[in-house]
């Protein structure tokens, strides 16, 4: 059986060998020019990655609410501090948030020198068409940001987690509608509508684009699952330092 410890260590390994190969090579590689998409299409390589590594986020974060509402759960016996899966239900969903955002800038950005080419820079619409993913994933966006709103009109710890937790349920379910079921109900300028998802479908993409899309993919959720890793290290050990000093400040008062 493999360590812990190499585990760690090859993920990382391989999720900078897989990101190094997409981003160069995904500029350098001879491809196809898809039809409107120009050189642009090579956008595909970043721009789609980040939408799974917000799934995978969202997703990670709703398995730790869920967690922490089983370890409080009146009838189950407790064991730890769920505090501390809060807490990484916390970073995996702030993370989710960043991954949509970075999602939405690259897809603006490529809707600029694509769909918007021929208009000013003035205008709205060269930057925003309200395509239905578009408006979508600009509705997850703001169902994670309320998520952080609802936690901040808590003062008690466990109060926030629970109703944070309940609430997370809900957003990671939004997800479900908002990213597979409208798309594919509204026309739009993303194809999804038509074919379903083009990274998947042989008509839309080659296999050229596939050889360094699918590696890219599986690189940058590595990237959030890494980033994610970290962050809830930092997030624990700055609770169990605030465990530690609530302790010493009882102490304190208790014997004085």
């Amino acid at each position: 059986m493999i360590p812990n410890k190499y585990l760690g260590i090859g993920y990382k390994v391989l999720a900078v060998l897989l990101l190094l190969y997409a981003v160069v090579y995904g500029m350098l590689a001879q491809l196809p020019e898809l039809p409107t998409l120009g050189q642009s299409s090579r956008n595909i390589f970043y721009h789609v990655p980040l939408w799974f590594v917000t799934l995978t986020m969202a997703g990670i974060s709703l398995a730790y609410s869920l967690k922490y509402l089983r370890l409080t759960d009146p009838d189950a016996p407790r064991s730890g501090n769920p505090l501390l899966a809060d807490a990484r239900a916390r970073e995996a969903a702030q993370l989710s948030a960043l991954f949509i955002s970075l999602g939405l800038a690259t897809g603006i950005i490529w809707q600029r020198v694509t769909w918007g080419a021929d208009m000013h820079s003035g205008e709205l619409t060269a930057w925003w068409a309200w395509d239905p993913v578009q408006v979508c994933a600009l509705i997850a966006l703001l169902i994670y940001l309320a998520y952080f709103l609802l936690r901040s009109s808590f003062a008690e710890p466990e109060q926030r987690a629970r109703i944070a937790a309940v609430y997370n349920i809900f957003a990671f379910a939004t997800l479900i509608p908002l990213f597979f079921i409208i798309p594919k109900m509204l026309p739009g300028l993303h194809p999804t509508a038509e074919k379903g998802s083009f990274i998947f479908n042989k008509s839309d993409i080659s296999n050229e684009f596939r050889l360094i899309l699918y590696p890219g993919m599986l690189g940058f959720v590595l990237l959030g699952i890494w980033i994610f890793e970290l962050r809830s290290r930092l997030a624990i050990a700055a609770l169990k330092v605030e465990e530690l000093l609530a302790d010493k400040l009882y102490q304190t008062t208790s014997n004085g």
